[in-house]
């Protein structure tokens, strides 16, 4: 049996294609996820404080939207609810194989399919192949000699071990990012000794969160309300932040507050030039934060800022030769993001490998989607579609409609294949990168966004709002 359409991956870019398919009457698609439970990074993370750093009305889809969010930024286990909820009003969870794996997608040019393996070898064909797999599934860790030597407890921040009490630890923290910024205010309270061993100082702006009360729960049983809150958020994201990202003159507000907020959660000198980057603000992921400054000038908190070596059985060395003594190691070091669609083989025309061949310089896709020699492809959040100042879920919508808009013209005109020309792709991937190369990402610091040769294949450098018209139109 072919499907008309396969979806791996059961996150937010899944979930929004399989009800949209369900909405537009399509009946013949599946969606793969390989854990037992659907929610992609809502599922997989479950830190201390983990949550989103983009307001509610605006981190959700706008054809299902919540009237009852509890605060302005929700935290994992209410992101998670939200998906299940709309998994079962739209009923497309008998649509997910939970369980399956797919390892490897190749396209049989003869039957104008593709053919999917899983990774107990069943297989399974499709006419349409949509991946949603994400940016943010693959946690990465350090490169650092005797990582397997060290004889505490140590896991990764999207891998959290429940089971270990921190409680009277000594618990050592490698990397600050969005993720640490979360639960290293949690953790600090419980632990003996926390050390925190930071890289690079980061830009921590104001979250200003809060909890809904009963005038904002009135407020959004109403679509003037919700549209409101959604459409204000919306538009300072996609102007003062957006300033931000291209090093404009709105993004000074934002660096202003960030500065003002250093001066005021860190009354110790030294401590605050530790905590003042280097590199201009946006270069990295802005993080967004009331606690954890503070959190960093406790009694029991370390921040050490010396150059990592190596680690042992009883903790971390640095730079200066200084073994740090831990019992507990955590890795707040994010994700493989620049390595799209891994460990998924997908093959192509002629049996070219997409990921070892074609992306052999950096992934790349025409309008992050598709890609010349792979017919019937679609990538949901796929390269350079990332957002640095907006919600990435405004552009899975835009891709979803996308492909919906594809599919359309398949059946319309009768066809079998739909793909991309080389001539439109390689004009897209000019623009983009000049446009690249005139935001802050590119002012000289390292990031998740670039790849080791320093290609930026994760963040979209225009805003949102015209990615969305760009997508409005079917592109050949």
């Amino acid at each position: 049996m072919t499907d008309h359409v396969a979806v791996i991956g059961a996150g937010f870019a899944g979930l929004c294609m399989a009800i949209r398919l369900t909405r537009a009457g399509v009946t013949s698609f599946t969606v793969y996820e390989k854990a037992e439970e659907l929610g992609g990074v809502w599922r997989d993370n479950t830190y201390p404080g983990a949550g989103c750093d983009v307001p509610s009305h605006l981190y959700s889809y706008s054809f299902a939207p919540r009237e009852d969010w509890s605060r302005a930024y929700p935290l994992q286990p209410e992101l998670l609810r939200y998906l299940r909820d709309c998994a079962d009003a739209h009923g497309v969870r008998p649509r997910i194989r939970f369980g399956t794996e797919i390892v490897a997608a190749s396209y049989d040019e003869a039957k104008k399919r593709w053919e999917l393996r899983t990774a107990t070898g069943a297989v399974h064909h499709a006419r349409v192949l949509v991946t949603a797999v994400g940016q943010l599934n693959r946690p990465r860790f350090p490169d650092l000699p005797g990582r397997e030597d060290f004889a505490g407890t140590a896991f990764h921040s999207a891998r959290w071990d429940h089971g270990h009490d921190l409680a009277g630890r000594t618990v050592g923290v490698i990397g600050t990012g969005p993720s640490a910024v979360q639960f290293v205010p949690r953790i600090a309270p419980r632990v003996r000794t926390l050390r925190v061993f930071q890289r690079s100082a980061n830009w921590v702006m104001p979250k200003w969160d809060y909890r809904y009360g009963p005038a904002h729960q009135a407020l959004f049983r109403t679509a003037p309300g919700r549209l409101a809150f959604r459409g204000g958020w919306f538009a300072l994201c996609d102007t003062v932040l957006y300033s931000a990202v291209r090093g404009g003159r709105l993004g000074k507000a934002v660096e202003y507050l960030c500065r003002r907020q250093l001066r005021t959660q860190i009354a110790d000198p030294a401590l605050r030039a530790r905590l003042t980057p280097d590199f201009p603000l946006g270069c990295k992921r802005v993080l967004i934060s009331d606690d954890y400054l503070p959190a960093l000038a406790r009694d029991n908190v370390e921040l050490i800022t010396e150059k990592l070596t190596r680690i042992t059985p009883r903790g971390v060395v640095t730079a200066d030769g200084t073994e740090h003594a831990l019992d507990t190691l955590i890795y707040g070091t994010g994700f493989t993001a620049t390595e799209f669609l891994a460990p998924l083989t997908v093959t192509g025309r002629d049996g070219r490998l997409l990921r070892e061949e074609t992306w052999a310089d950096g992934a790349a896709a025409f309008l992050g989607m598709t890609v010349p020699g792979f017919p019937n492809l679609f990538l949901l959040y796929g390269p350079n579609t990332n957002l640095g100042n907006n919600s990435v879920v405004l552009m899975i919508e835009a891709q979803v409609r996308y492909v919906l808009d594809s599919l359309a013209a398949l059946d319309r005109e009768g066809r079998g294949e739909l793909e991309v020309s080389s001539r439109a792709y390689d004009a897209f991937q000019r623009r983009v990168q000049e446009a690249l190369g005139e935001t802050v990402w590119q002012a000289g610091c390292d990031s998740w966004y670039k790849t080791e040769t320093g290609k930026i294949t994760n963040n979209w450098p225009y805003r949102a709002a015209r990615y969305r018209t760009l997508t409005r139109r079917l592109a050949r």
